[in-house]
């Protein structure tokens, strides 16, 4: 998978990029991950990205003239291509406006080959990007960050390991929240006695059909006490983040 980054703020992507399973899956040449400035391709001695916005009002909003020249330039396509370019990549602006990310948009854009992510910043990005470039807008939740770059990173954390080879073991994809429309059960390790405070018996036993059935029904309650709207049953779906 390829994953196109545009910011204005590129060093926010490097160590992240670098370390745990983005890294080796990055190395291996699983992942193909590339972080472009957006300053690089703006115009001017000062290499100006935003402008105030037409209208009025407080704070400043990207320009499209840079945004557009920094994908179709970095992809290798033409301002007459975007037709084209749009069919072939999926071109995601990250914004409060966007579309809510759950878990099923998750494994929708883990099939795919090429995606790009676009980071916005300052009051927004002028509307003509999300027009005639992006083919999506997404949102991480409910709230507002300064800009798009976490935001990518999520989009890039919670997709990428879904993609064959980043996992070391692809089985815990399985039992993960949100896999089945309930959240994880309750997890445990050793010692089974802290401080008083003991493992549930039935980890322990040994009985495999046991433990199956009390994590089935730890699951559902904790869904139940946590996320009601996803309906605390399996098949259920819901919101991530």
């Amino acid at each position: 998978m390829r994953i196109d980054v545009y910011t204005i703020f590129p060093d926010i992507f490097e160590m992240p990029l670098r370390e745990g399973l983005l890294g080796k899956a990055i190395r291996k040449g699983i992942l193909d991950i590339r972080v472009h400035d957006v300053r690089d391709y703006a115009e001017g001695r000062h290499r100006q990205v935003d402008d105030a916005p037409f209208g009025g009002g407080p704070g400043m909003v990207m320009k499209p003239e840079p945004v557009f020249a920094a994908v179709t330039r970095s992809l290798g396509y033409g301002m007459d291509e975007l037709g084209e370019l749009r069919e072939r990549v999926r071109v995601v602006m990250l914004t409060p406006r966007g579309e809510r990310m759950n878990q099923a948009k998750v494994e929708e854009m883990a099939a795919l080959e090429h995606i790009a992510l676009i980071c916005g910043r300052y009051e927004g990005v002028d509307e003509r990007v999300i027009e005639h470039l992006c083919t999506d807008t997404l949102s991480i939740g409910d709230y507002v960050l300064s800009g798009g770059e976490f935001a990518a990173l999520v989009v890039i954390e919670s997709v990428t390991r879904l993609v064959p080879g980043v996992l070391g073991n692809e089985e815990s994809l399985v039992c993960e929240s949100f896999s089945g429309g309930l959240l994880e059960y309750p997890q445990y390790t050793r010692p089974a006695d802290y401080l008083g405070w003991k493992v549930p018996e039935v980890l322990v036993s040994g009985d495999h059909g046991a433990v199956e059935r009390w994590r089935r029904e730890a699951a559902k309650a904790w869904t139940m006490k946590k996320r009601p709207e996803l309906g605390g049953r399996e098949g259920g779906g819901g919101d991530v983040l």
